[in-house]
């Protein structure tokens, strides 16, 4: 549901309706995120690490002043 509504969201960086654009990519992440925790058997952590990298570069946006990026970056380190 949530990637399919972001595929049709027709904003692009610099629109108005990009932050709510962002917003459905980043619950799509979090589902993503829960699949991947979820799953039976051995946790996949380079699907976990991937997960995080890109939740918290979209949140990154909306709390500018905790430097998620940053946090990311370390996450490919």
């Amino acid at each position: 549901m949530t990637e399919s509504a972001y595929q049709t969201m027709p904003a692009t960086r610099g629109d108005p309706q990009w932050p709510e654009k962002q917003r459905v990519l980043l619950a799509d992440m979090a589902m993503h995120l829960v699949w991947v925790s979820m799953k039976p058997g051995e946790l996949d952590v380079d699907k976990l690490r991937s997960n995080l990298y890109s939740i918290l570069t979209i949140a990154d946006q909306f709390i500018p002043d905790a430097e998620l990026k940053t946090t990311a970056e370390r996450l490919l380190e």
